[in-house]
């Protein structure tokens, strides 16, 4: 059940890529009567990777369209063409070789957009650096992953500090004055160089992706390279609109936001950056002046900009919009309600992650008819949930571990360590079920399933039930040791606007509606919970605050 489909494994490849090519053929994306466009964009993937690719493909269809949108102005796809064909030279003169790897530490803006480009072009891997970092992880993993330069963002030069000197660095962007002995700008490399097209790679360098770091340091997902058709995967199940404008909220140094800008420019559509950190209103607002059909967020930005209210959600006419994307974290039941309330049946919720990538994809139907879900797999994608003994399980209902193949799959961390594999499926390391629709619900990961006297309980149960009160924005629940019952629930809520909650009611309100072992022993009431520059919620941190108490 659930499983997308039943060809023999042999013939999946040759059917995965049959359904594929359908599906970008019904969406424009392949032109049958055009078919060297299709040869000319599989031989610029061979050989750049995916974001060269994409840009290559709109200097084809139309170069004076603006391509991207940033604090400082508009840039073409020609004007991006040229500028990182410079930037290209500058970086090989600096001694930057194929094969080699280099980081970015950028928010969403033009420099990241060409220091994706120049590297696709050189043939180095580029490593996506957190914005949220402390200095020891980006030391870290600076080590770990070789990196030999850096090109970051002028604000986080302190977080450098541990980084060692002989790794070169680069600014992508500078909000003060440079002093004569900071690193040399993009600006300056560009304006120093020659526009012409450099010499082509043999082979694209790659990327590598990090997985979000709940639990520790954050491990390097490779993707060495993306095969065009696997954008079919998207395009299955989310009418992303062609020749249009997107706003990118959710940041492109992680999978949401780098998949889907990379997805926007192969569809012709214009990149708005949000500018560079955050803003509920600031994000709306580029919707209504940009007129545009896609907003790509996370599921934390998208409640920031539902908690703005209705009286300044009406300042903004949004009617343009006909995708909101929303991925890297749970959609609670009561986030898919209130979204459909403001902006109508807009919202598509993807289920993915660093290693496993795409997994399912829920619609706004799917929303309505079974609120929770993370919906079904698309083209190409398989998944399947199997016990603790690794037999498949096909009843609806029935919680076991969520494994997933897809054509985007990774194949082992940076670091030599691997995810689980069975029938050829990688562990997604998330707990789930189906329903009798064929549907996929996450219960929560594997690693945090509490066990209270002997029942299994699943955080993300009580959570969602907190969270449709009005006066509950946010909740978790967390395990924490106890003597009795092995663990015992411990549940954080911020309150809505003016509320005021009390721990008791909230007991007594869960005991309501819940089995007894699903009842929060305590209710600490918190301003904010704790998230990662992606908006995922970092429950190692209440552990510990727990802990402490």
């Amino acid at each position: 059940m659930a499983f997308r489909g039943t060809t023999p494994a042999p013939l999946r490849p040759v059917t995965d890529a049959a359904a594929a090519l359908a599906v970008l053929t019904r969406r424009g994306m392949i032109d049958p009567r055009r078919p060297a466009d299709m040869v000319r964009t599989l031989r610029d993937a061979a050989v750049f990777g995916p974001f060269v690719t994409v840009l290559r493909h709109g200097l084809r269809r139309n170069p004076a369209r603006v391509a991207i949108i940033d604090e400082r102005g508009p840039l073409t796809f020609e004007e991006l063409e040229q500028q990182s064909n410079a930037l290209t030279h500058a970086l090989r003169a600096e001694g930057l070789a194929p094969g080699e790897v280099m980081g970015a530490l950028c928010r969403d803006h033009r420099g990241m957009v060409l220091t994706l480009l120049a590297a696709g072009k050189l043939g180095v891997r580029i490593v996506l650096l957190n914005t949220g970092f402390a200095a020891p992880q980006l030391a870290e993993v600076a080590r770990r992953e070789h990196i030999r330069a850096i090109v970051h963002d002028q604000e986080f030069d302190a977080v450098l500090a541990q980084v060692p000197s002989e790794v070169s660095r680069y600014l992508s962007w500078a909000d003060s004055p440079t002093s004569p002995d900071a690193p040399a700008t993009l600006d300056s490399l560009i304006a120093a160089n020659p526009t012409i097209p450099a010499p082509k790679p043999k082979q694209p360098g790659g990327m590598v992706i990090l997985t979000s770091g709940t639990t520790g340091t954050p491990k390097g997902a490779p993707r060495d390279k993306v095969p065009p058709l696997q954008s079919a995967q998207f395009l299955d199940r989310v009418p992303l609109p062609r020749d249009n404008t997107m706003v990118m909220a959710a940041p492109i140094f992680h999978g949401t936001g780098l998949s889907q800008f990379t997805l926007g420019w192969a569809l012709g559509n214009t990149i708005v950056f949000q500018q560079r950190k955050f803003n509920a209103e600031r994000t709306i607002a580029a919707v209504a002046t940009h007129r545009a059909a896609t907003l790509v967020v996370v599921p934390t930005m998208l409640q920031r900009i539902l908690d703005l209210g209705p009286e300044v959600l009406a300042r903004y006419d949004t009617s343009s919009l006909r995708v909101i994307f929303a991925a890297g974290s749970a959609v609670s039941p009561d986030l898919s309600r209130r979204t459909a309330e403001a902006f109508g049946d807009v919202l598509y919720n993807l289920y993915a992650s660093t290693e496993v990538a795409v997994a399912a994809v829920a619609t706004p139907l799917d929303m309505r008819e079974a609120p929770g879900t993370v919906g079904r797999p698309p083209v190409g994608c398989r998944v399947a949930i199997y016990d603790e003994n690794r037999n498949r399980i096909t009843s609806p209902g029935v919680v076991g571990t969520i494994f997933v193949s897809s054509g985007l799959s990774f194949s082992g961390y940076t670091d030599g360590r691997n995810k689980e594999i069975v029938d050829g499926l990688l562990s997604s390391g998330d707990v789930g079920h189906f329903d009798a629709e064929g549907r996929l619900f996450i219960d929560g990961r594997d690693d945090e399933m509490i066990i209270s006297g002997g029942e299994n309980v699943y955080p993300s149960e009580v959570e969602n039930l907190l969270t449709e009160r009005a006066d509950i924005l946010e909740a978790a629940v967390i395990g924490v040791a106890d003597r009795d019952f092995g663990q015992r629930l411990h549940a954080y809520v911020v309150p809505a606007s003016g509320a005021t909650l009390e721990p008791q009611e909230i007991r007594d309100y869960v005991k309501a509606h819940l089995a007894r072992h699903k009842v929060p022993r305590e209710v600490s009431v918190i301003d904010e919970l704790p998230r990662n520059a992606t908006g995922k919620l970092l429950r190692r941190q209440l552990i510990a605050q727990a802990a402490e108490s």
